[in-house]
């Protein structure tokens, strides 16, 4: 099984990087885009994801990994329920955030969905992506 990267989005007023870090793991609920709902569908246990913080500077913040694959968001009040949530466990924080300016500064990161597809929450990247982004986030 080939891990594969994620990046999922948050607004830090609903869901801050520092509670996740503090909970260890939660349930990716109350997506509500059939894209963004497709991508937590192909989330397999294992695979890396990047957590970004979409409020204020925008940037990513830290790691995670998905531990648990797609299964039906208790949230939903839709009935047959058509969303799904997984659950992720934090990994590490980032020495420094990776700002939104800075990925579309990165040669490197010039095709990253979240340039191109700045509403979508919860979206693919490349292991090289994820790899750059990680490496940014490392320097002090």
């Amino acid at each position: 099984m080939t891990t594969q990267y994620w990046l999922v989005k948050q607004e830090p007023e609903s869901y801050a990087w520092t509670q996740f870090v503090a909970d260890g793991k939660t349930e990716w609920t109350g997506v509500r885009n059939f894209q963004a709902r497709n991508n937590l569908q192909g989330m397999k246990k294992g695979d890396q994801v990047l957590f970004y913080a979409s409020g204020g500077p925008k940037e990513v913040v830290g790691t995670a990994e998905v531990s648990k694959a797609a299964f039906p968001d208790s949230t939903a009040e839709e009935n047959p329920n058509p969303w799904v949530a997984v659950e992720l466990k934090a990994k590490d924080a980032f020495a420094r955030a990776v700002t939104l300016t800075e990925i579309k500064s990165t040669p490197a990161l010039k095709d990253i969905p979240l340039i191109r597809h700045t509403r979508l929450s919860v979206m693919p990247v490349s292991r090289k992506e994820f790899e750059t982004i990680v490496k940014l986030g490392e320097k002090a």
